[in-house]
């Protein structure tokens, strides 16, 4: 099995002089778990460089087995360091594709037309896409074969139904 992970390259969150990027344990529990089942991991990200790490996912607090797993792997930090870039990656190559969050997708990935032609490629082959945390942003401007959104209000949903305050 062929998996490809896709990472942003977006560093900053927002205009607030914060950093941010991917959350490390969202790639490395999903990397582990593709890996320990035998499949071939590719990381890409849109620059094809280190992917920029959101430091609040470094903190002790959020530390995990899995973690410190990853960063004491150096095969695994090899491949965070020289991601493909992800406009020279086809579905073709790959059974499915994974998004780790972080709040960097939000800002390139959910615009980047590699990521969404990416995305509606494996959607059109019929292939599994998987995106955890912030990640579903990506899915923003993603359209079905037909011209439909990939993601859209559920109507019912979209209005929701106001209650009148008890009469007194």
């Amino acid at each position: 099995m062929n998996v490809l992970i896709v990472l942003t390259s977006h560093d900053q969150l927002g205009n607030t002089g914060r950093k941010t990027g991917f959350w490390l344990e969202e790639l490395a529990a999903p990397y582990y778990a593709f890996k320990d089942a035998g499949a071939n991991i590719v990381l890409a990200s849109p620059k094809g460089v280190r992917p920029p790490l959101d430091p609040k996912s470094n903190e002790p607090d959020f530390q995990t087995d899995l973690t410190r797993r990853f960063e004491a792997d150096a095969d695994a930090m090899a491949r965070l360091a020289a991601t493909v870039p992800l406009d020279q990656v086809s579905q073709a190559d790959f059974d499915t594709v994974f998004y780790p969050g972080g709040h960097g997708p939000l800002w390139d990935l959910a615009e980047d037309r590699a990521s969404i032609a990416l995305i509606e490629a494996f959607v059109g082959a019929g292939k599994p896409v998987a995106l955890v945390c912030h990640a579903p942003g990506v899915l923003r401007h993603v359209r079905t074969a037909a011209g439909r959104p990939l993601v859209k209000a559920n109507e019912s949903r979209a209005s929701p139904t106001r209650r009148k305050p008890p009469s007194a």
